[in-house]
C-alpha cells in the first residue's frame, strides 16, 4: 500500500475488511423501518487498493457504489449461469465511458478491482445497501464451483477469489 492510501486508511479511520479484502469503515445504519425489523439502509467508505480487489461475493440487499476519490475500478457482475459477466468502470473519466455510480441487484455476484494502469494506486467508493448489509446476509463464492457455473469467466472469476 503507498504513502497516500495509508494516509486515507488513518484519517477516515478504516480498517480491513474480512473476507471481501479492502478497507472499510461503516458511516451510519438508518433505523428499521418496523419495530423489531431489519436496519433500513447503512453506508459505508471502502478503499481498494493496487495489491487489493473486492472478492466475488453476493448480499442479500441492493446496493449502490458510489466513486469519491483515485483510480477507475472495474466492478464485475455475474448474474445467470452462462451470461456473460457484466462489467462497469466506476470512476470520473466519463469521456472514457466511466460512470460515478453503479446498482447492484440483490443476490447478484460481484467483485471488483482497480482499472490497471492508474496514477494513484487506490481507489476510494462509498458502498450504500438497502436493507442495511448484515454479515448473515453475504456469501463468498468458491472459486472451483464458481468457475465450473460460469466456465467463460474463468479467468476473471480466479482473479478475484481468494
Amino acid at each position: 500500500m503507498n504513502t497516500a492510501a495509508r494516509r486515507l486508511v488513518a484519517a477516515l479511520g478504516l480498517r480491513p475488511l474480512p473476507h471481501e479484502g479492502g478497507f472499510f469503515r461503516r458511516l451510519w445504519v438508518a433505523p428499521p423501518a418496523r419495530r423489531g425489523g431489519r436496519p433500513a439502509a447503512s453506508a459505508i467508505y471502502f478503499l481498494l487498493t493496487r495489491r487489493d480487489f473486492s472478492a466475488l461475493h453476493r448480499i442479500d440487499a441492493h446496493e449502490i457504489w458510489h466513486f469519491h476519490a483515485g483510480d477507475a475500478v472495474e466492478h464485475v457482475q455475474l448474474g445467470r449461469p452462462g451470461r456473460a459477466p457484466r462489467i462497469v468502470r466506476i470512476g470520473n473519466a466519463f469521456a472514457r465511458g466511466e460512470v460515478p455510480q453503479v446498482r447492484v441487484p440483490a443476490g447478484v455476484w460481484q467483485g471488483a478491482r482497480l482499472v490497471p494502469g492508474g496514477r494513484h494506486g487506490w481507489a476510494l467508493v462509498g458502498c450504500t445497501c438497502t436493507p442495511a448489509w448484515t454479515a448473515a446476509g453475504a456469501e463468498f463464492a468458491g472459486r472451483a464451483e464458481f468457475v465450473a457455473q460460469f466456465p467463460r469467466s474463468a479467468a476473471l472469476i480466479r482473479a478475484l477469489t481468494r
